[in-house]
């Protein structure tokens, strides 16, 4: 049998530096890791054993198994599961095969202390390597259910590891820690020592639903019986040790937790279930018990994180709950059961009626399943407004961690539309130090009287809106304006008509009709006095603009450039160019304040004669126009042109 020795990925040496440096404030949770992997494990195996009838599985009592040898400082976790090839070890343990990898490493290097470091590790889900906290080296064996020959793998966490095939391997994986002596000292943390096994079961195990065995200890005897010749020992020895693997102790109960009464399960078992399900180190900021009975039954388990997930927006991230059938394993990440702006929602749903041999494919158009859906879609969200009200603290924590994703359901799902918009919460002027956000319900409220719509600006920042020129009126007449600063802000504005029957309307596009009568009156006098400035600057101007108009909008700036309704916003451009894109050229309609001194001066000065003038002039208008731009956040057609101009203009006022 050939022996290889194997370089660890660059990525996973660093992880295991990490972890053999103990960034986990609590070792312990090295156990509950690894048990968890078994579970998944055993899931596994019985829902292939379902799915293939002719798989060479032994289905008939799975079990996790703890192994403590105090003498030998061992420690060993026995699954009889689904097991694993060569190239899935390979895979799963030699490789991080997950985007953002770079981006774990950074913070990690950059968190000051472990509990931040053990919130980023559990947002990847690395558990394995957390066995190197407690273990100088590791073994795995392990044989792929209905395969004939399995593989050893070892490794002492520094920069290689080795592999070879095994011909007898059992069914299954077992993994064995060849302990650290330093944790023999510590009567707490000797990972040997049966009672410190029972105690970390019994905290983080306890609802695993396979059981947890450990092998009753033997007997303790200080010598052989008198007349016992050394055949008679090893005979007495070897019966010992079947009547000690024919009574193992189970050490957890086994209870599922969606099954038991609400009232017998402590917060601490629904925080320990939550990190089995999701991987993650934190407690859940929500748990959502649902249970349903009739046409459909099904109880379902959720829970809202604390903290994203670092892949929460990747393309290839991970989604959906568990699903079972009747207490047995079927998938992670049902898709069909979440949707997509949901997926940051962890648990697990039980249904009564399903086949156990349903497929994904087949979800997708299950009737049950798209009831379910829309019963979990609706209780989750419901959960949040509650907490919006009843929790503001925590729904704090909850916006800012997945409100940008909550969002990208006003795209994908009309049907609860109003109800996203009703538990979200936006950044407005209501707020002078812009930290506080508003609901929609509280902005309606305080809407002026006469006030017909929603107003809202799309920007890179709170800041960068708030300095725009489109909110000079708006400020100087005091009315609010959401600041929608989300990527996905720029897509759902158009799609939304509004909340509640009031209309959403971008400030930077379109009329702004803010007006009393009297200034309405005072405008119009004002179009015809500079009726020929606007027509001249938009000869200047050509294709640059759309339209030169005068504006209702300012109060201090001398321009500004707006879209009409339906016109493609400057920060949408540079998303589409961001994705390699090139959008639609849009030209903007110039607005112009009367007021402002600049202007006045320049509808003056055009009404004069002389070709050099006008030249000077027609610098003006480029340089009126290109100031616009930039405090629109748009992008110069020819920065050095501008540059050109304004520092001439700027060495002619010396």
């Amino acid at each position: 049998m050939t022996t290889e020795t194997i370089e660890f990925q660059a990525e996973a040496r660093q992880l295991l530096r990490l972890m053999i440096h103990s960034i986990y404030s609590n070792k312990d949770v090295f156990l509950r890791e690894l048990i968890s992997n078994a579970s998944d494990a055993l899931d596994k195996v019985r829902l292939a054993a379902y799915q293939d009838k002719d798989l060479d599985a032994d289905a008939s009592d799975l079990h996790v198994e703890l192994v403590p040898d105090a003498e030998g400082r061992t420690l060993t976790i026995r699954d009889n599961g689904i097991g694993m090839t060569r190239d899935e070890v390979v895979e799963l343990i030699g490789t991080i095969a997950k985007s953002g990898t770079a981006d774990l490493l950074a913070r990690l290097k950059e968190a000051g202390d472990s509990e931040h470091a053990q919130e980023l590790i559990g947002q990847f889900g690395i558990g394995f390597y957390s066995s190197f906290m407690v273990a100088d080296r590791v073994e795995l064996t392990t044989r792929k259910a209905g395969t004939g020959e399995g593989v050893h793998w070892t490794s002492d966490g520094e920069g290689s590891y080795t592999i070879e095939p095994v011909a007898d391997a059992p069914q299954g994986t077992a993994v064995t820690l060849h302990l650290k002596a330093s944790d023999a000292e510590d009567q707490m943390h000797d990972y040997a020592d049966r009672t410190v096994l029972r105690r970390i079961v019994k905290t983080y195990s306890d609802f695993i639903t396979w059981p947890i065995r450990m092998p009753a200890e033997a007997p303790a005897e200080d010598a052989a019986e008198a007349g016992d010749t050394i055949e008679d020992a090893a005979e007495n020895s070897a019966d010992d040790t079947a009547a000690q693997a024919a009574a193992p102790e189970t050490l957890n109960s086994m209870k599922a937790l969606w099954a038991r009464p609400q009232k017998d399960v402590t917060e601490e078992e629904y925080a320990e279930f939550y990190r089995h399900v999701s991987h993650d180190w934190q407690e859940p900021l929500e748990t959502i018990r649902l249970a349903a009975e009739g046409t459909f039954e099904y109880q379902a388990l959720l829970f809202l994180p604390q903290i994203a997930p670092m892949d929460l927006y990747m393309r290839d991230a991970r989604r959906g709950v568990q699903l079972y059938v009747r207490r047995v394993f079927i998938m992670d990440d049902c898709e069909a059961l979440v949707p997509e702006y949901l997926r940051f929602v962890k648990g697990v749903v039980d249904a009564a009626d399903l086949s156990l041999n349903v497929s994904r494919e087949i979800l997708q158009q299950d009737r049950q399943i798209s009831a379910i859906r829309r019963r979990l879609v609706r209780k989750v969200l419901s959960t949040i407004g509650t907490m919006r009200d009843e929790q503001p603290e925590k729904y704090t924590t909850f916006w800012e961690q997945f409100g940008r994703a909550l969002k990208e359901g006003l795209l994908s799902d009309p049907d609860n539309r109003e109800t996203i918009l009703g538990v979200s919460a936006f950044r407005s002027t209501h707020d002078s130090e812009g930290a506080e956000t508003t609901s929609l319900a509280a902005y309606t409220e305080r809407m002026r009287e006469g006030q017909d719509a929603i107003y809202y600006m799309t920007g890179d920042s709170p800041a960068a809106i708030e300095a725009s020129p489109h909110m000079e009126a708006f400020r100087d007449k005091g009315y609010e304006v959401l600041l929608l600063t989300d990527p996905v802000d720029e897509v759902w504005v158009d799609a939304v008509e509004g909340f509640d029957g009031t209309p959403f309307r971008s400030i930077a596009k379109g009329q702004v009709d803010l007006q009393t009568d009297e200034e309405k009156e005072q405008a119009e006098e004002r179009k015809t006095e500079f009726a020929g400035l606007c027509e001249w600057m938009a000869g200047v101007l050509g294709d640059d603009v759309k339209e030169v108009r005068l504006s209702s909008r300012l109060t201090t700036s001398p321009a500004v450039l707006v879209g009409d309704e339906f016109d493609m916003t400057p920060t949408l451009e540079k998303m589409y160019r961001a994705m390699g894109q090139e959008p639609p050229k849009v030209q903007r309609i110039l607005e112009l304040n009367p007021s402002h001194p600049l202007v006045t001066g320049l509808r003056d000065a055009q009404s004069g004669e002389g070709a050099e003038t006008n030249a000077e002039l027609a610098e003006t208008a480029e340089l009126l126009h290109g100031m616009a731009l930039l405090a629109e956040g748009g992008e110069l057609g020819d920065p050095s042109r501008f540059v050109g101009l304004l520092a001439g203009r700027l060495q002619r006022t010396l």
